[in-house]
């Protein structure tokens, strides 16, 4: 009787629960241990903060640290608070805490819009702005309403800080200038001061990345638009400002004509893709749609109106 051979499991194609692989691992308790860590082990360290993007990497062997250094028990990196006209936020602050923050919601509430957005109440506990920022994808949520709010970061290493703003870094997907040895440590985000802003997005389900994003933050004086910055996600290589819209939009009445004219400028500003989530051609439609959407609800924030 001849046996047959029982077929080799592909452990990467399958959903095994497990990490297949070995790595040293590290849980320091103040940002000085974390960066001495970060210096001595550099690029064959990953950092671990809400897990809901590099676990499910790791498992699926699409990285494989020699290293991962869990910052989860470093509690000064995790807080939200008001700083004159601006609004600092810990790295390790989860989409929850922003979510449930009056200080967002009040000052930054394009952000606030984006994290109700985001997977379940039960990722939201777990995932960090900082990870999702470091994670660098293309459909990164907090990225648009960050960006349309002038926000700054501090990467932080054994040398000391570096400040950068927000669009310088992102490299592309799955990259940033963020060097082996830091580690994003606060951002600084400008208050609405006296304008508003908004985030509106479009997805498959609910709990599913973006098909396309997009975030506005606006000025209006005597029904005239005075200040305008959009962002934009999941239509470009990297979340992006679509600066020649915001331009073409300054000066204009907020409820012509004129508006939505400016707002085909988005398509020479940004290069989306067709893929599993939805074709290029509808990004580009839809973007523009989203852009309107979210003047509207800002507008309506200025006036007074609901956070809807």
């Amino acid at each position: 009787m001849v046996v047959s051979e029982i077929p080799a499991i592909n452990i990467t194609a399958r959903n095994t629960r497990i990490i297949p692989f070995e790595y040293e691992y590290y849980e320091p308790r103040s940002l000085k241990e974390a960066l001495e860590l970060l210096d001595r082990y550099g690029d064959q360290a990953r950092i671990l903060a809400g897990g809901t993007d590099l676990l499910v990497k790791m498992k699926a062997r699409l990285v494989e640290p020699r290293v991962v250094i869990n910052v989860k028990k470093i509690d000064n990196l995790r807080y939200i608070v008001e700083d004159g006209e601006q609004v600092r936020i810990g790295a390790l602050t989860r989409l929850r805490d922003i979510e449930n923050s009056e200080l967002v919601k009040k000052y930054i509430p394009a952000l606030h819009d984006a994290v109700k957005s985001m997977g379940s109440i039960q990722i939201r506990n777990m995932a960090t702005i900082g990870g999702n920022l470091c994670n660098a994808s293309p459909a990164a949520d907090t990225a648009p309403p960050l960006l349309v709010h002038n926000a700054k970061i501090v990467l932080s290493s054994v040398g000391g800080d570096r400040v950068l703003p927000l669009t310088e870094f992102f490299k592309g997907p799955g990259l940033t200038v963020l060097k082996p040895s830091e580690l994003l440590r606060e951002i600084i985000v400008e208050k609405t001061n006296a304008g508003s802003s908004a985030f509106k997005k479009v997805s498959r389900v609910a709990v599913d990345l973006a098909i396309a994003s997009a975030a506005i933050y606006v000025e209006v004086e005597d029904g005239f638009i005075r200040n305008a910055r959009i962002a934009l996600g999941s239509v470009a290589p990297k979340p992006l400002r679509a600066v020649k819209t915001e331009s073409l939009l300054r000066g204009l009445r907020i409820d012509s004509r004129e508006v939505l004219n400016a707002l085909k400028t988005i398509d020479e500003e940004i290069s989306p893709i067709t893929d599993v989530r939805s074709t290029a051609e509808y990004r580009r439609y839809v973007s523009k749609v989203l852009v309107l959407d979210a003047l509207e609800v800002a507008y309506t924030r200025l006036k007074g109106g609901v956070h809807g």
